[in-house]
């Protein structure tokens, strides 16, 4: 069962994509059951209401669906929370040791996007970089959890994500910060589903990326310092996880910041891509400054 936003940015309706044994996929519209896949949804027991609408054959087909643009699975969330350095390689390739305790970061909710949309450079970035990520989406409230059993409990499904970042904003030195290189407008793609958390293993899921066809990055969640369910009980000892919110679980090694491989550029094509959770591309384009203000 895999959770999806169809239509035009703004206006995308609810679906879900099954598919059967012989490989055959529809499209059944969720609007019966509501008009959005966001928060309230998912605390109400959405994604059980879909499953036994689907066993009664209640959902009607959506027709000409595989068409429509490819919005993120998970209306806009409450929080993007961002980890990072969750990967033992990817830490070794940023020049800094493994972490002991999650290193946790905030994103700008509107920095997520559908998984096909084309994703903007900034006008003066020259150090772009592509993060292929396993996305954590929150399915009732966490605050203060006791138990990383509890935790898991609290997590509606997984997503894929890339966290497009920007390295010399982010880094120290010319008053770079984490948050400069991570809220860039279009930096957070999302989807192209949902697929909830009873579904799939999210602790053993591949992770890949390519870069205009070449590949990148090739792992797999089961390498993760911490798992989701530490990182959602962590994070609910300093902040309110709320339905809808998502957790974005770190990167592994094979980034542009390794020195390996140049940044971005206009025209590139990403592809990042996490085991049953879908495949996303990206054309990458510059983004024009705003034009300077005429004065008298």
């Amino acid at each position: 069962m895999k959770i999806m936003r169809l239509g035009e940015s703004g206006s995308e309706q609810p679906a879900v994509l099954v598919s059967s044994a012989d490989g055959h996929e529809r499209y059944f519209s969720l609007l019966p059951l509501t008009a959005d896949v966001d928060g309230a949804f998912l605390a109400a027991g959405g994604l059980d209401k879909v499953r036994k609408a689907l066993a009664a054959g209640e959902l009607p087909v959506l027709e000409e669906a595989a068409a429509l643009r490819v919005g993120s699975p998970v209306a806009r969330p409450g929080s993007v929370v961002g980890v990072g350095m969750n990967y033992a390689a990817h830490a070794a390739e940023s020049g800094a040791e493994p972490p002991t305790i999650p290193v946790v970061f905030l994103k700008p909710t509107n920095t997520v996007t559908g998984p096909y949309d084309p994703a903007p450079l900034p006008p003066r970035s020259t150090q772009y970089d592509w993060e292929v990520e396993l996305g954590i989406v929150i399915g009732r409230e966490a605050t203060y959890l006791g138990s990383r059993e509890e935790a898991a409990a609290c997590i509606a499904g997984y997503v894929t994500a890339d966290d497009f970042s920007e390295r010399e904003y982010q880094l120290p030195g010319a008053a770079g910060q984490w948050t400069k290189g991570k809220s860039l407008p279009g930096s957070t793609p999302l989807g192209p589903w949902l697929v909830p958390a009873g579904e799939i293993d999210g602790g053993n899921l591949r992770l890949r990326s390519w870069v205009n066809g070449e590949p990148r990055q090739d792992s797999t969640s089961s390498e993760l310092i911490f798992d989701a369910a530490t990182l959602v009980h962590h994070c609910s000892q300093y902040m309110l996880l709320e339905p809808g919110d998502v957790i974005l679980t770190g990167t592994p090694q094979g980034v542009a910041l390794s020195g390996r491989f140049p940044y971005l550029q206009p025209g590139d094509v990403v592809e990042v891509e996490v085991e049953g959770l879908g495949r996303q591309r990206q054309e990458l384009f510059r983004a024009r400054a705003a034009a300077t203000a005429q004065t008298a």
